[in-house]
């Protein structure tokens, strides 16, 4: 028998704005330092849902002998969680926006990245490796609007992206497929990879509210102070059960084994 663990549902056009639109003013002390950490997960290692890719064979084929999961809570070794974007919530002096775009692309019928950052203002190329046609759609609450078919072999297509959210896409196609992207007012965030790290360069010194966000287990934050060539260490905890800011509506359930399991809503 399952029992409902926890689950997150609420505000999330509030929430994930909150991560791309600057609300504190940042009192700067002349020069930068950087900030590093790591997140982690405490608990359960959970298990994701399994994805039935048989409404399309050509996914299917690259799955065969294999039990293709949803990436959605992601913990390696020594509770590394990955797939976490840290960013710096303030005002801060304008930057140049990069000219290189950032890329997401399609591979073994799941988006790759999961979770990527970019600027407003900065191009998104979207990208397909796989033998299969994908639809990629975005889910916009600020004009960041795209709805296209993306063939076999097809060329990368490009989308500048114009405003400030938490950008979530699709594919009309494979019902399985998400990808998050944090488009930004600054150049101060990073996710975290498989080993649950994070970098963050050039920091403006001073005290700055730093922020870490997880699809489904919603939003931390930590103030720290940056001193000028200097490296502040800053770590984030995420565990079953904890108080957070709200992340998209999900829920976690434990099974009979004890083992958490990831069901999309």
């Amino acid at each position: 028998m399952r029992k409902a663990l926890f689950s997150f549902a609420a505000a999330t056009a509030a929430t994930l704005v909150s991560v791309g639109v600057a609300t504190t003013s940042v009192a700067g002390q002349g020069g930068t330092g950087t900030i590093v950490g790591h997140v982690r997960w405490m608990g359960p290692t959970p298990v994701n849902p399994i994805v039935r890719m048989g409404a399309d064979p050509r996914c299917g084929k690259l799955y065969i002998g294999k039990r293709p999961t949803a990436p959605t809570v992601v913990v390696g070794a020594d509770g590394a969680f990955a797939n976490v974007l840290v960013n710096l919530d303030g005002s801060f002096p304008s930057t140049p926006v990069p000219t290189t775009p950032v890329v997401l692309n399609q591979k073994d019928c799941q988006y790759a990245p999961r979770v990527l950052g970019a600027r407003i203002g900065q191009t998104l190329q979207v990208t397909n490796e796989d033998p299969t046609d994908h639809n990629v759609h975005s889910l916009s609450k600020a004009g960041n609007d795209f709805n296209r078919t993306q063939l076999v072999n097809g060329k990368p297509f490009e989308v500048k992206l114009t405003a400030g959210e938490m950008l979530r896409v699709t594919c009309d196609n494979h019902s399985w497929m998400t990808a998050y992207i944090a488009i930004l007012d600054n150049p101060y965030f990073s996710v975290t990879g498989a080993d649950g790290m994070f970098t963050i360069a050039n920091v403006p010194a001073g005290k700055q509210a730093v922020k870490a966000w997880h699809e489904v287990m919603g939003m931390q934050t930590q103030m720290v102070d940056v001193q000028a060539g200097k490296t502040t260490t800053v770590d984030f905890t995420f565990a079953p059960g904890q108080k957070t800011a709200s992340a998209p509506i999900h829920e976690l359930t434990v099974p009979a084994d004890g083992n958490l399991v990831a069901i999309l809503r």
